[in-house]
């Protein structure tokens, strides 16, 4: 009988409440971007303090109203008293790998910095498809004949599953 009086504590009891509050929460996103089809989600975590953190990204940008409506459509649809949360929406940092096909198709006609297991490439990104991307670059090549060198417009194909990180290129 004393089991079942500490059996609410039990580690796979507070396994169990953790995993319902985080499926909570994700369908909540879900139903905000359900709203806004030009937001997406980049990253989600709730921490076992119920620490809630999520990353959204957007087709045309993220702009401070959207992430009040992430926000507000999460923290309206939860009582603070029984969950005793915290919840953090940011933007996708520019300055950070891409996570998603989603994010290629928005920065298309832009210099990315591509690592592969060959090397990295950087180049404009000019295509998107569904297995792979193509960058444009120069390179200065040695003359077919003569001395000295010419440059050349190259493109090259990526297919994504050998992308292991791409990023933009920030140019001030």
């Amino acid at each position: 009988m004393e089991m079942s009086r500490y059996g609410d504590s039990s580690p796979l009891f507070l396994y169990k409440i953790i995993m319902e509050f985080k499926q909570k929460v994700k369908q909540l996103i879900d139903k905000a971007l359900a709203d806004r089809k030009d937001l997406f989600l980049i990253d989600f975590n709730v921490s076992d303090n119920n620490d809630i953190q999520l990353t959204i990204d957007g087709d045309r940008g993220v702009s401070i109203d959207d992430v009040v409506y992430l926000s507000r459509q999460i923290e309206h649809n939860l009582d603070r008293d029984e969950e005793d949360f915290s919840l953090k929406v940011s933007s996708f940092d520019i300055t950070k790998a891409f996570h998603l096909k989603r994010q290629f198709i928005k920065n298309l006609n832009r210099e990315l910095k591509v690592k592969t297991d060959e090397g990295e490439k950087k180049g404009k990104l000019i295509t998107v498809d569904d297995d792979k991307i193509v960058l444009k670059y120069k390179v200065r090549e040695p003359k077919k004949t003569g001395k000295g060198k010419v440059t050349v417009v190259k493109q090259e194909k990526i297919p994504f599953e050998q992308i292991k990180e791409a990023k933009v290129v920030l140019k001030f």
